[in-house]
């Protein structure tokens, strides 16, 4: 029997189960190459704490999980209708996609298909597919829509017109303000150094309204605040240091005061170590 025979005899609530945990609420996905393909998989602890959430609980078609023992036998019924295998991990491979670099671990599928919490599990399921095929019929209408365009009724068609020389007038509407706020940079350089910026976020990773507040900044690099912190308190550990006087120290002793060198040492203070000479035994 192959894994979709024996994923589709599944019944519902641990199909119910599985959609669960393929979803946002189940456990730390890893990347791992199974055959030369990139594979999704996850260790079985934190299947085991994905059932044990409050979100699980929620859930109405689920079998009920109270504690670790429930959660690991409700994970051995669920594997044996196939959405994942155990697999063991072997060497650390190093994988490229364009300029960037990601190291994944070799998997290989182990025979004894059991489940164990400090065991790892990869996915052979996709999870619901509604998304996708909903995606799929929203481009194909938007593709037919555009083809069909001649066609549309002339009510429709003058709308479109107009909405996009209105998505046109606010592209052209945003250059100009990149542009006069350039030069006004520029001439704020020379009259009030270190420049002016008008919409200072206006290229910053914010939100739409975010990038038009404030209204205008001093052109002036912010330092890190870390640092700050850093420096600051370094500071006044010196100050409190310095302020702070050395209780520890022995008091020293005048010079050329008669009263204090015909003090004994012991008197002034401070410590004296007597030579004591060497006696033959």
């Amino acid at each position: 029997m192959s894994l979709l025979d024996q994923q589709k005899a599944a019944p519902p609530a641990i199909r119910e189960v599985v959609n669960f945990l393929r979803g946002k609420n189940g456990p730390k996905l890893r990347t791992g190459v199974l055959n030369g393909k990139r594979i999704e998989y996850f260790k079985g602890t934190g299947a085991i704490k994905s059932l044990l959430t409050p979100a699980y609980a929620k859930l109405k078609n689920a079998p009920n999980v109270a504690s670790e023992v429930e959660a690991t036998e409700l994970m051995s019924q669920v594997i044996r209708h196939a959405f994942f295998l155990r697999v063991d991990r072997g060497e650390t491979l190093t994988l490229t996609s364009g300029q960037t670099k990601s190291k994944a671990k070799a998997l290989t599928v182990n025979q004894m298909q059991m489940f164990e919490p400090n065991f790892y599990y990869a996915w052979f399921y996709e999870g619901s597919q509604w998304t996708t095929y909903l995606g799929g019929a929203i481009m194909v209408f938007v593709l037919l829509a555009g083809v069909m365009f001649p066609l549309w009724p002339p009510m429709f068609r003058q709308g479109v017109s107009y909405l996009s020389m209105g998505i046109l007038g606010l592209i052209g509407l945003f250059f100009v303000i990149a542009i006069l706020r350039l030069i006004f940079w520029i001439i704020s350089i020379v009259v009030v150094p270190p420049g002016i910026w008008i919409f200072p976020q206006l290229f910053a990773d914010v939100g739409f309204v975010d990038s038009f507040i404030p209204l205008w900044d001093w052109d002036v690099k912010k330092k890190k605040v870390k640092k700050e912190g850093k420096s600051k308190k370094s500071k006044k550990e010196a100050g409190s240091r310095s302020e702070t006087p050395d209780l520890l120290a022995p008091p020293k002793a005048a010079l050329g005061s008669d009263s204090d060198t015909s003090r004994p040492s012991s008197a002034r203070g401070g410590i004296t170590i007597e030579e004591v000479p060497d006696e033959d035994d």
